[in-house]
């Protein structure tokens, strides 16, 4: 809740910010910029670069923030690091107390440490000292020194002054005190709001990562040959579907016998999750890399099919009229006013599938893969190398981004009347 929190104050504030400098830059002089009427036109909204930077820069700084990177100049406040101690009361089986101390020693997670000395002091209840890493917990057996233990009678019944009950906690300084159900101590200190490497690393900690592997490989495979054979799965399973099923959509828009024989096949498929079909795929082909292009292909198929079929169903048709009224044949028709009218929605179906493929390559390497981005990632996380699941989420992104990004390009090249009229 405080990242997003952060996240929107950064947001609020490079909006205003942004808005109040461009008050006073010149108009562009474009296409879109000549309108009289934008507001509702998709046509008109473009994405705008600086918000774009500033969002990814604050994604970082936040990410830096809450990791303690140095590449952000502030930082979230850490876990609890150094000495600490606290005090508790043990009451004998007579009701007798005797006050002791516990001197714990808080260290880095990966570095050495040891446990401070102390002197055992003066009646029935012992001094002791412990050590714990940040962001773990450790239980101490008070009594394992005391003259009077456990095993007499004796019971820990307050610390630093507080009372406690076996299942309360009590908050300290630096950290807090909890009394187990069997009466030890377990001691938490400060965690802080930054997160621990395990769960999140640093920029810097996912880019190490990124240039050891692409120098030295992982899994016998260099990086390269991993990301190569996740994009050659995702291209031939999307272009397989859009094989398929452009034609199929084409003729759903166009032919009523095909719109009602494949409409209730197409609508019961599209909310089925790929994921639900691998159980299938590997009965039907296996778990070689047949099976995984068939995973993506179905991934694919049914939002091109929708896609071109409303495409289709989106052609106007004053302009179908005016083209016969030209004398225009139906393949005329066909190939010079509905094909070229219902390109922007192949197009958007396009990468929506794009999208969905490379969701779903993760899941289909998961079958036996040896080579792959999702392969990657799966192997890590059995191993807990979470920067080694980042550093694959984020290459896996980059890559679906460049793609979208030349199928933007190429949809701005081949149909530059898209929201033209």
């Amino acid at each position: 809740m405080t990242i997003l929190l952060i996240y929107i104050a950064i947001f609020v504030a490079a909006y205003l910010i942004v808005r109040l400098v461009a008050r006073g830059v010149a108009h562009a002089t474009d296409f879109t910029s000549l309108k009289t009427v934008t507001f509702g036109d998709e046509s008109a909204v473009t994405a705008d670069r600086t918000a774009s930077v500033v969002s990814v820069v604050a994604i970082f700084l936040i990410w830096g923030a809450f990791t303690g990177s140095v590449i952000s100049p502030i930082h979230a406040p850490g876990p609890f690091v150094g000495d600490t101690s606290f005090t508790y009361t043990a009451e004998a089986e007579d009701g007798s107390r005797d006050d002791a101390t516990v001197s714990v020693r808080v260290f880095e997670v990966g570095t050495e440490a040891e446990e401070p000395s102390i002197e055992p002091g003066d009646g029935f209840a012992k001094d002791d000292s412990a050590k714990v890493g940040a962001w773990r917990s450790v239980l101490i057996r008070v009594d394992k020194n005391d003259e009077i233990g456990r095993g007499e009678g004796a019971k820990v019944v307050a610390i630093n002054g507080e009372p406690i009950a076996p299942g309360e906690t009590v908050k300290l300084a630096d950290g807090e005190v909890t009394l187990s159900t069997k009466g030890t101590p377990n001691f938490k200190p400060n965690q802080g709001w930054q997160m621990e490497p395990i769960w999140l690393p640093s920029p810097e900690a996912v880019w190490g990562r990124i240039v050891e592997i692409a120098n030295t490989g992982y899994q016998n495979s260099t990086l390269l040959q991993h990301l190569g054979w996740s994009l050659f799965r995702v291209v031939a399973g999307f272009a397989a579907g859009a094989l398929v099923g452009i034609p199929l959509g084409y003729a759903m828009g166009l032919s009523s016998w095909f719109r009602g024989w494949f409409d209730p096949i197409v609508e019961f498929m599209r909310p089925v999750p790929p994921l639900a079909l691998i159980p299938l795929v590997i009965i039907w082909a296996g778990i070689g890399e047949v099976g995984k292009v068939i995973l993506l292909f179905l991934a694919a198929l049914w939002i091109m099919t929708i896609a071109a079929r409303s495409g289709v169903s989106g052609v106007k048709i004053s302009k179908v009229h005016a083209a016969y009224s030209l004398g225009a044949s139906k393949w005329q028709i066909l190939t010079q006013v509905i094909v070229p009218n219902s390109l922007p929605d192949i197009f958007t179906g396009a990468r929506v599938a794009m999208g969905v493929c490379w969701g779903t390559v993760v899941a289909a390497e998961l079958v036996a893969a040896e080579k792959g981005a999702g392969m990657m990632i799966m192997v890590a996380s059995k191993f807990q190398l979470t920067d080694i699941v980042i550093m694959g989420i984020i290459l896996i992104g980059i890559i679906g981004y460049g793609i979208d990004i030349l199928m933007r390009m190429a949809e701005r090249w081949l149909i530059p009347w898209k929201g033209r009229g």
